[in-house]
């Protein structure tokens, strides 16, 4: 063999040990980028909550309440509303005495499977007839049906149509079970809620009652220290703690100099984290 081509033979096996070489580098570079990808895409997907990481029913409410500009209410001064989920229950009648009492009309958002309760249905009624507002708060409450199985809608049509038949009022506002987000943060759910009529209510300040059971006065001190803004959308529960606490919500409210408010559609105030204008 000549040296020249001695020389051509180095160069030819050179040249397949580069090919060699750029596949190989091609190949690793291709699996880092799907492992990259990959794990970059699960992260992301946990950005939607199972029905199992939510425990509680406010454990996913965002920083971002929503509040108004205080220059928005500057002419109405200061409103608070107070509103009640959950309902109607077997304490929907003191709470109704205790509004009385002080001739405040609230805001409740109310449960389907309790609404068919006949035994609790005269209090809905009443709730009507003393001027509260009775709105929607789901027929099951379950995130899984009503987030994920795409529910949301056709179960608010169905409490909204309970509340009718019970009361002859025929509400469009609803509460969705553990806020607006992350559930309806979807275009699409969106889209059809607005399409459908219905309105959505977060709130401004989350007393955490649910958690407080036998301690009112830090349901109270919650409220108190959420309290910032000229419009505030408190948000409560028909429970024991929440009764025994209400009277020291209302005096606070009043020695702030706030006037309370019930919902009223004809003068709709966006109040969703979404901050979408439909809603």
């Amino acid at each position: 063999m000549t040296p020249r081509s001695n020389f051509d033979l180095y160069r030819h096996e050179t040249s397949l040990m580069r090919s060699k070489r750029t596949r190989f580098i091609i190949l690793v570079s291709t699996f880092l980028i799907v492992l990259v990808t990959t794990i970059f895409l699960i992260s992301q997907s946990r950005t939607t909550f199972s029905p199992e990481e939510i425990i509680e029913p406010q454990n996913r409410v965002p920083v971002d309440t929503s509040k108004k500009d205080d220059r928005e209410v500057e002419t109405q001064g200061k409103v608070v509303y107070l509103t009640f989920d959950d309902g109607p229950s077997k304490l929907t009648a003191e709470f109704l005495d205790l509004l009385k009492e002080y001739d405040i009309k609230a805001t409740f958002f109310m449960q389907g499977s309790q609404l068919q309760r006949t035994d609790f249905q005269s209090d809905v009624r009443r709730a009507v007839q003393e001027g509260h507002y009775v709105g929607a708060h789901s027929m099951t409450h379950q995130y899984k049906k009503l987030y994920q199985d795409k529910r949301f809608v056709p179960e608010m049509h169905e409490t909204l149509s309970l509340i009718h038949d019970i009361t002859g009022e025929k509400p469009q506002l609803v509460r969705p079970p553990y806020g607006s987000v992350p559930g309806l943060a979807g275009k699409q759910i969106r889209d059809q809620i607005a399409e459908a009529g219905i309105k959505v209510w977060d709130w401004t300040i989350d007393s955490n009652d649910w958690r407080l059971k036998d301690q009112p006065n830090e349901i109270v001190e919650n409220i108190k220290r959420g309290t910032k803004s000229n419009l505030e959308v408190v948000l409560m529960h028909e429970k024991p703690q929440t009764l025994e606490a209400l009277r020291d919500i209302i005096n606070f409210y009043k020695q702030e100099g706030y006037k309370f408010a019930v919902y009223d559609e004809s003068e709709h105030v966006q109040m969703n984290f979404l901050k979408d204008d439909r809603l």
